[in-house]
């Protein structure tokens, strides 16, 4: 009986824009090669890099420094804050 004896096609498919490096379906990170933290197996390994990678960076940024500044005024120009408070008598 055919039922029985019946054995799967096996097909050859790759997919259309593979260039032949790797595997084609393993799935990671788009910047995984840049972080420092992906090989590690446990969280204090993971998270005492992380620690040691803050304290050797350059310091604050400064468009976060400007992009808060005028958020600040944003909100206080919303309140309508008062300079008047400031003044010496």
């Amino acid at each position: 009986m055919g039922f029985f004896n019946r054995t799967h096609k096996k097909f050859e498919y790759t997919p259309r824009y593979y260039k032949g490096e790797g595997n084609p379906y393993k799935i990671e990170h788009k910047f995984d090669e840049f972080r420092t933290t992906v090989g590690k197996k446990n969280l204090k390994a993971k998270f005492s890099q992380a620690v040691e990678e803050t304290k050797n960076s350059k310091g604050i940024n400064k468009t976060i420094l400007i992009t808060i500044a005028i958020l600040v005024f944003i909100f206080l120009y919303i309140i309508d804050f008062d300079l008047s408070i400031f003044q010496l008598k």
